[in-house]
């Protein structure tokens, strides 16, 4: 029997709070096979970056167990879990908050080399410069800080420096989601080039169902810190079994539900759209209940806006 790349089981994640502890994560499970990709998907809470975080260690997991090729992660101490960190990367949310602003892109890209043991600085220039390369920014942008950068350029960077440690699996928290829809799309399309290049796994957190359909070859579904679905994501999409799924599906194909920066394909179907048609009350909210404000917004960010 092959050993998955990644198995989560049973997994708890809590918070202290006033008076106790908030359940974050409760009992979720799933696999991630070498080269293959899982998406995560729900509401903002639902407990996904959570879990982004635990699978890195950045959070030490309440109760269950992530194996990675059968080796317990969750509770390793430090010392036993540090050579292991750098087959399970992170590419961050926020391309700009996540990066040093007095580094430059080679400083940046480098720094996870110095640490696993690339003494020779010429060397870790060059593999730097190879790096920067692979993703698609120029020679020029090595000597450059991130204010000198746009948002989709900085998540470049932020990617190269994932790649540094030459991970087996990279998760992308929310990834595309502060980036405009063309720049969304360039950054997709490098993440599934890296793939075939590399033969990465992916864990794809998000609550774009239009990344998680690209990008993505099975979906879990969260609500409230558990799995409601779970499967082959085209198979999820198309013929959701659970009605939450099914409330994220409807809101996602409602162009009317998306704010943002629109393509002008959408523009074009908000404005036939509201011509004549009285606003219908009580429209479906992803977050299962009624959108007092308005529609509801199944990007969650004001830069997310793509069409599923």
């Amino acid at each position: 029997m092959t050993i998955p790349l990644l198995a989560v089981e049973d997994l708890v994640v809590e918070y202290p709070v006033p008076g106790g502890t908030f359940r974050a994560v409760d009992g979720v499970g799933f696999t991630v096979e070498r080269g293959g990709s899982l998406a995560i998907v729900g509401e903002s809470g639902c407990g996904k970056s959570t879990i982004a975080r635990s699978l890195v260690r950045l959070l030490r997991p309440t109760a269950g167990r992530i194996l990675l090729d059968g080796t317990d992660i969750a509770t390793l101490p430090e010392r036993r879990l540090r050579p292991l960190r750098r087959r399970v990367q992170m590419v961050f949310q926020d391309p700009y908050g996540s990066l040093d602003p007095h580094l430059t892109a080679e400083e940046t890209v480098a720094e996870p080399l110095r640490l696993a043991g690339v003494t020779s600085k010429a060397e870790r220039a060059r593999r730097a410069a190879e790096l920067i390369d692979q993703v698609g920014l120029p020679a020029g942008a090595l000597h450059r800080r991130p204010a000198e950068f746009s948002g989709g350029q900085r998540q470049r960077i932020g990617i190269a420096r994932a790649l540094a440690s030459d991970p087996e699996l990279l998760v992308c928290d929310e990834a595309t989601s502060a980036l405009d829809v063309s720049v969304q799309a360039q950054v997709l399309q490098l993440l599934r080039d890296l793939r075939t290049e590399r033969q990465l796994a992916y864990i794809v957190i998000s609550h774009n169902l239009g990344v998680v359909r690209e990008i993505s070859s099975d979906v879990v579904v969260m609500r409230g810190g558990r799995v409601v679905e779970a499967g082959a994501t085209q198979a999820v999409l198309a013929a959701p079994a659970e009605p939450y799924t099914r409330a994220l599906r409807r809101a996602a194909l409602d162009p009317t539900t998306m704010r943002g920066r629109k393509p002008r394909a959408v523009v074009s179907a908000l404005a036939t759209a509201s011509v004549g048609a009285p606003e219908a009350a009580g429209s479906p909210d992803p977050g299962g209940s009624p959108d007092p404000g308005g529609s509801p917004d199944p990007a969650g960010s004001p830069e997310t806006a793509t069409p599923s």
